[in-house]
């Protein structure tokens, strides 16, 4: 049991940090930039990299929080604890799916200075695969500060960087069961996804790839999140009630 369910988060877990890290707001700014600003490929990929390292090392905080508050309760719940994680998977899945239907499937990383209004940040739609990043960084000084990159680097590290993986939280829930060994696989589960995905898809794109037209994508990541998150729960229910 412990080696299936261990195995299954595992490949939820890499699923959920890379389907994060390929939206196009965690990659597409770090191009757009970088062209603007003349850097070469080595040096946005570096950006990339180092602004996902932020990205993870913040989820992996509050991962460490939600870690050590399930240890106690399963000290003190003990065989309600593993009902207890699969009905928030289930909650989690069911509030993904209504992010979905109502139309706040995605919330968007803004550059710093943008005029985008924080009601359009969710649920906004492209038209014919056009990114709203090639326009929102125009007129920010992460294109047209002339000081130096070094502004333009702040930004986009603290773009990702303070955004954290929503997604990846209830992961390290279902990990409780396996102790600070369990916290640790995951943590580096989800860098490598997430560093891998983000300077993965920056340099397919600096290549000159098409984006894989997955600005589209992004409209359906809570759906993604959603079936998921209730496969997860259904799982971790079944192995729970068959030994």
């Amino acid at each position: 049991m412990n080696d299936t369910a261990l195995i299954s988060i595992a490949l939820t877990g890499f699923t959920v940090a890379f389907l994060h890290a390929a939206i196009p707001t965690h990659w597409i700014p770090f191009v757009l930039v970088g062209k603007a600003r003349g850097w070469s490929k080595r040096r946005t990929l570096a950006i990339t990299a180092l602004a996902g390292s932020g990205h993870v090392l913040v989820t992996t905080g509050l991962g460490f929080l939600i870690a050590w508050a399930g240890f106690e309760l399963e000290e003190s719940l003990e065989h309600l604890f593993p009902l207890l994680t699969s009905g928030v998977l289930l909650v989690v899945a069911l509030y993904f799916g209504w992010r979905q239907l109502s139309g706040k499937g995605v919330c968007h990383h803004h550059a710093p200075g943008s005029s985008h209004q924080p009601s359009e940040s969710c649920g906004h739609t492209h038209d014919q695969g056009h990114s709203h990043w090639d326009e929102e960084l125009a007129d920010t000084a992460l294109v047209k500060d002339q000081r130096g990159d070094w502004a333009a680097i702040g930004g986009l590290f603290s773009m990702v960087t303070l955004s954290p993986c929503e997604g990846f939280l209830p992961i390290y829930l279902t990990g409780v069961q396996f102790g600070w060994p369990g916290f640790l696989l995951l943590s580096g589960i989800l860098a490598i996804a997430t560093i891998a995905g983000m300077t993965f898809l920056t340099g397919i794109t600096l290549l000159g790839s098409d984006r894989f037209r997955l600005e589209r994508f992004e409209q359906y990541e809570a759906g993604l999140l959603a079936g998921l998150f209730l496969v997860l729960a259904g799982m971790s229910f079944w192995l729970q009630h068959s030994h």
